[in-house]
């Protein structure tokens, strides 16, 4: 029997504690995967600086990355509507590192 009458019992109650809800910035992720997982680096890039530091690793199995992938889609989709178009420049060969077999976004 669920204890809390105002939540139905398939309810999940999620918690964010503070310092998580503060954020953490990435202006770069990068993406790989194996067979069982994908792996999600969050970095952090600064203008002329030599090295960047990943600030988060998510680790995903394939169905929830594609359930990410998707969740992403539709609110880019939502953004833009209320926003306009977002547009990538993908002709900045300076910003991102070279790195070779993996993806990055």
């Amino acid at each position: 029997m669920n204890q809390d009458k105002n939540r139905p019992d398939n309810q999940l109650e999620i918690e964010l504690p503070e310092d998580v809800a503060q954020g953490t910035y990435s202006n770069l992720a990068v993406i790989s995967h194996s067979s069982s997982e994908f792996v999600l680096d969050f970095i952090r890039v600064v203008p002329g600086m030599p090295k960047a530091q990943v600030k988060s690793r998510i680790i995903l199995t394939p169905d929830h990355a594609k359930r990410l992938l998707s969740a992403l889609e539709d609110n880019i989709e939502k953004f833009e509507k209320m926003n306009g178009p977002v547009s990538i420049n993908n002709e900045n060969p300076g910003f991102l590192p070279p790195l070779g077999g993996v993806g990055q976004a």
